[in-house]
């Protein structure tokens, strides 16, 4: 009996195998574009608007005058650099920007602390440092 079944559930194991264990993952991403040399221009400049908001962060401005940059020599700077530098130097001020200034956790810092005190009010408990 097991002589006769053996054939055909081994075939069945392996078509199982086949169909659920052996499946690809489908991978998904963006499309580049190919742009005009208007379209370049226009990319040049939203990508200096980019990095110019970056450079008014007050940490940014710190550390260009700890380095002894001016704002002049930054323009001068700025000007001179190629488009792919442009380019890379966006994708950094983006970073920058992503990160902002840490008021955001400071905030949520002292959300919780005063929700933490207002859930011990409310039970009765109290605090006590000794």
């Amino acid at each position: 009996m097991v002589s006769r079944l053996r054939k055909p559930l081994l075939a069945l194991g392996i078509a199982l195998y086949l169909s659920c264990l052996m499946v690809s993952p489908a991978l998904a991403g963006m499309v580049g574009t190919v742009t005009s040399q208007g379209g370049a221009v226009e990319t040049r400049q939203d990508e200096i608007s980019r990095i110019q908001r970056a450079l008014e962060t007050e940490i940014v401005k710190e550390r260009l005058k700890a380095h002894g940059l001016s704002p002049g020599e930054i323009e001068q700077k700025l000007e001179g650099l190629s488009d792919d530098q442009i380019h890379l130097l966006a994708q950094a001020s983006d970073r920058v920007l992503a990160g902002g200034d840490g008021l955001g956790v400071v905030i949520a810092i002292l959300v919780i602390i005063l929700l933490v005190i207002l859930i011990l009010k409310l039970t009765d408990k109290s605090i006590v440092i000794k």
